[in-house]
């Protein structure tokens, strides 16, 4: 063999390898995070829907509560007959949750079903049933709601508290700041508190957010970016912009999601960094689940063309929840689009 010959062979063999690396290594990044340029949207629905579907028959009642809550948040009416259904089902949660989103979505298809659940057997599906009552037109059954919040149950105290944040009713602030402060109300009661008061649009309840904003309790944090983007103010959302250099990825992400919300795409960096840098490695199953939610939800939120593009592979995780997550991604970019 020739040195010119031995020389073009080697040549050839490099170059393709060199291809091999770049192109292969391009392809699984496809497969596993996105497509190289943005999808439409548009074009990912029949999936999406597809996803909340089957999230809707699952087998896990945990599941069944997500997808429920997926239907609620992207306003998909078309999904109501199927958490009508579900107004029947054995597990509280779900029907709580199916309550919760007949009321947000008004759908009076199932009025028949919210009465029978007045008189369920769980105190948290009959506080959500009144809730649901009051949106279809029965203002009054809200005071079901309203006494609940002094309950001596924490978890009804909580949902109490959530759902008077959801009514819009700004007489109910009284109770909430009632909830927050009681000496005997837990953690998940004040969070709980503390977001719907900021939902009401109560502007008292933010030198209680900063501190918790600054928290050494990564949960603390998150409950509050999400209470700060519910409140929506010009400091609320400067607080928001500084999480976003937060120690904690999971609080990064929150603060990028509620950015988004609220118009401003600047923590697409953040979204960008987990699959860029490969910030889930040393996180075990569980925690990878959980950000890979978050990442979701916050693409949903900022829907840029650079964060759309990893859409396509969320919605075929391994992990129903990331897939149920992408799917309200989905829908919540198209709306903007």
């Amino acid at each position: 063999m020739t040195r010119r010959l031995r020389f073009y062979l080697i040549w050839t063999l490099c170059v393709c390898c060199t291809a091999f690396f770049i192109f292969g290594c391009g392809k699984s990044q496809q497969t596993s995070y996105g497509y190289p340029v943005a999808i439409s949207a548009h074009k990912l629905v029949p999936e999406a829907t597809g996803v909340i579907r089957d999230g809707l028959a699952d087998d896990s009642p945990q599941v069944r509560a997500k997808a429920i809550e997926v239907v609620a948040g992207t306003k998909r009416i078309k999904l109501m007959p199927k958490v009508r259904r579900l107004l029947k089902d054995d597990f509280v949660p779900v029907r709580f949750l199916g309550a919760l989103a007949v009321g947000d979505l008004e759908y009076r298809l199932a009025s028949s079903e919210i009465g029978l659940l007045l008189g369920d057997e769980d105190e948290n599906v009959k506080i959500s049933a009144a809730y649901a009552m009051a949106k279809l037109g029965s203002p009054d059954s809200l005071e079901v709601v309203r006494k609940a919040i002094v309950s001596n149950d924490q978890k009804v105290r909580a949902n109490a508290a959530l759902l008077l944040g959801k009514s819009g009713d700004r007489s109910a602030l009284k109770f909430l700041y009632w909830a927050l402060r009681h000496e005997d109300s837990d953690d998940k009661v004040r969070f709980n508190a503390a977001e719907a008061i900021a939902r009401l649009g109560d502007e008292r309840i933010f030198p209680k957010l900063l501190a918790m904003l600054q928290s050494g309790y990564n949960d603390d944090r998150v409950v509050s970016i999400r209470a700060m983007g519910a409140l929506g103010t010009a400091r609320a959302k400067d607080s928001i912009i500084t999480k976003l250099d937060d120690d904690v990825l999971e609080v990064r992400l929150a603060a990028a999601e509620q950015l988004g919300m609220l118009g401003d795409s600047m923590g697409e960096a953040v979204v960008l960094d987990v699959f860029g840098e490969n910030q889930l490695g040393g996180l075990n199953k569980k925690g990878i689940e959980r950000v890979k939610v978050l990442t979701a939800l916050a693409i949903g939120q900022i829907c840029t063309e650079p964060v759309r593009r990893f859409l396509p592979g969320l919605l075929q995780d391994e992990s129903k929840f990331v897939r149920l997550a992408a799917a309200k991604a989905v829908f919540e970019c198209t709306m903007r689009d």
